[in-house]
């Protein structure tokens, strides 16, 4: 099989395509035909060695997938051979990779594998963040940063999905359309310096009860004082490179909350929350209520480009590498 592999951190063009064995699924394990990888920021950051973490060399970059069961290890059951899944794996960046059995999902009915292959990491966040921290409730009107990138675009479709009305944050044309696809209400750039009366201007004189905050800097602290009292503001992420230092003179008088939202940290917590996230998304997906959030797919041959793309902040929505199975 292929695999895109990193011998030393650097820019993306310093990925090195290969041919490795098929992986082999110890017990507890299942081994997935790839179609489809989905990619984030942070895997361009470990690729660069800028990342918080950084993964022993050489290795394979991607965590998420979907694609269809190859093999199953001892000990594995609710899969089969030939299955449509989708989850959490190590080194995804190939025609085939290895997952934990507990970390990989049925591919919900009527979605691609490109569309399946985005959800784990972002949807499961904004699902784990919407109803288990912020505690969302239906007809709040939420204001979600970042909205045009992938985890920005996953938020606004799970809050759709509950029930919400969302102003996006969206720095470009592009960025704006795949934040109205995902369901966006109203969109608003908050690189202007008119971003706060735009903002009221969108919200049409409702108050505004939660923020969805991926990016940080100095988006955060005028997101926060454009809260109403008694709103949320969760903390999910700092994209922009910085992490705002907010004067809680703020929560104080406007008797508001800063929630965070750690997925991973509550994933590696609880072995149950992901199967139940996962369980939850397929309900709302097959129920209609959950629109997948839009990708942006590019073929194998082009994840360069793409994951350059990716650093640059050019990708409106969730990259996702797409491969044709081997021998095609």
């Amino acid at each position: 099989m292929k695999r895109l592999v990193c011998h030393r951190y650097g820019p993306p063009k310093d990925l090195v395509l290969e041919n490795a064995p098929w992986p082999e699924p110890g017990p507890g394990q299942v081994s997935v035909r790839v179609g489809a990888t989905g990619l984030g920021f942070v895997d361009g950051l470990l690729i660069a060695g800028k990342y918080q973490i950084q993964p022993p060399l050489p290795y394979v970059p991607g965590s998420e997938f979907a694609g269809t069961v190859e093999a199953l290890g001892a000990g594995v059951e609710g899969l089969a051979v030939g299955d449509a899944v989708y989850g959490l794996g190590q080194g995804t960046l190939a025609e085939g990779a290895l997952a934990p059995a507990s970390q990989v999902y049925a591919l919900p009915g009527g979605l691609s594998l490109a569309q399946g292959a985005s959800l784990p990491i972002n949807s499961f966040t904004a699902l784990y963040g919407l109803e288990d921290c912020i505690r969302l409730a239906p007809g709040e009107r939420m204001l979600v940063l970042g909205g045009g990138g992938g985890v920005g675009t996953a938020a606004i479709a799970v809050a759709k999905a509950l029930g919400a009305w969302i102003v996006a944050g969206a720095s470009s044309p592009a960025k704006a359309q795949a934040a109205r696809a995902a369901g966006a209400d109203a969109v608003v750039n908050p690189h202007l310096d008119s971003f706060r009366e735009d903002l009221k201007a969108a919200l049409g004189g409702e108050a505004l009860t939660v923020v969805y905050d991926p990016v940080g800097g100095s988006f955060s602290e005028a997101a926060f004082r454009s809260l109403s009292p008694g709103g949320r503001h969760g903390v999910v992420g700092f994209a922009s490179g910085t992490i705002p230092k907010l004067p809680l003179n703020l929560a104080l008088l406007k008797r508001s909350s800063v929630v965070g939202v750690d997925w991973g940290g509550a994933m590696r917590a609880d072995p149950t929350l992901n199967p139940r996230l996962a369980a939850r998304l397929r309900v709302l997906l097959e129920s209609g209520a959950l629109t997948a959030p839009p990708v942006d797919a590019r073929p194998l041959e082009a994840v360069v480009s793409a994951l350059e793309d990716q650093l640059a902040g050019a990708i409106a929505g969730k990259l996702v590498i797409t491969q044709a199975p081997e021998g095609a």
